[in-house]
Parts: structure tokens; sequence; C-alpha cells
């Protein structure tokens, strides 16, 4: 009896210490990740340049929200990025699309605006639809009590950093806004 107590606190003990381990190692994994712009910022022995051009502010719900235009010039490379800003309790949350995303998030805001009505028309105690980027920036609403609210979520991690507002064609206006001023950045 005694024998198998013993085996079992040792399958429990090695289950338990493998367990701390995988979960270590997920741990690594996720803050490996690194962001477009992460790529660009952590380049060493080379001269990093950053050009900002502002835009107008992002109307939300219970605010506004900074925008502009971030230029990256790293050695012979550069990278454009439409940068938006929220100044929370606890610091300031910093979404940073690169061009590409931004055309990709543009096209999904096309596809989500007609949804949002026949979305409503379900009448669901709770639905949300959404796109996220690779960089893990959402776009997207929910809808609650018979009402639609469009949200962009800022960063992957962290809280206070969700942003609300009432319609989601603020968000196209903008972004589309911030495609243009790239597009006449490049030339």
């Amino acid at each position: 009896m005694a024998h198998k107590l013993k085996l079992r606190l040792f399958i429990f003990f090695t289950l338990l210490s493998c367990s701390d381990i995988i979960s270590q190692e997920t741990k690594n994994n996720s803050e490996n990740v690194k962001t477009k712009m992460d790529v660009f910022n952590s380049k060493t022995g080379i001269i990093t340049k950053y050009i900002d051009t502002k835009l107008s502010s992002l109307k939300t719900s219970y605010g506004n929200a900074e925008s502009k235009i971030r230029k990256v010039v790293s050695g012979s490379i550069s990278a454009y990025f439409y940068q938006i800003s929220k100044q929370g309790k606890y610091g300031e949350s910093t979404a940073s699309i690169e061009y590409t995303d931004l055309i990709e998030v543009i096209k999904a805001l096309k596809i989500l605006q007609p949804e949002m009505e026949k979305d409503i028309a379900l009448n669901p105690d709770y639905l949300e639809n959404k796109f996220v980027t690779a960089d893990g920036f959402e776009v997207g609403y929910y809808v609650s009590s018979g009402k639609a609210n469009w949200y962009i979520k800022l960063e992957k991690h962290g809280s206070d950093n969700t942003l609300f507002l009432n319609n989601g064609n603020l968000i196209e206006i903008s972004f589309t806004e911030a495609r243009s001023k790239i597009d006449e950045l490049k030339k």
C-alpha cells in the first residue's frame, strides 16, 4: 500500500514539474514574438531615423486619440506606420500599423460595416466581429442589447488599450486618410 502511494506521489510531482517547464517555454515563446515596428526598433549597429507627420485626431466615445504617420529609416530600409496613441491612467498605448497591414484593415472595414446591420438584426445576447493583424492590432464591433459598439484594440497585451467609437465610418475615414498620407509621402 505504501509503495502505491509513493508511486502516485512520484507521478504527481513529475507531472507537476513538467507542466511548470511547459508553461515557462510557452511564456518565453510569447515574449520572443516581435511586431513589425519592434523589428525596426531592435536593430543594433545601424542608424535608425524616425520622421513623424501628424494627422487629425481620431474622435472616440471618450475623447480623442492622437494619430500620425511614422516613417522609420533603418540603414537603407524604410517603412511607414500609421500610429494611434491613447493616454491612459498608467501610461500610453500605441498601435503601429505597418502600411501593408493598414491596407488589409481598410479592406476588412469595408466587409465589417455592412455585416454590422445583419448582426444587429440577429438580436444576439452578445456577438463580436473583428479583424486582427499579425501584430495583434484589432478593429471590430460587438453587439449587445440590440446595439453595435465599434472598438480598436491598440496593443495585444496590457490594459487600458482599447478605444471605443460611435461608428465604423470614423475608423474607415481615419485609416483612409492615413493611407493617402503615406502614399503622398512615398512620392
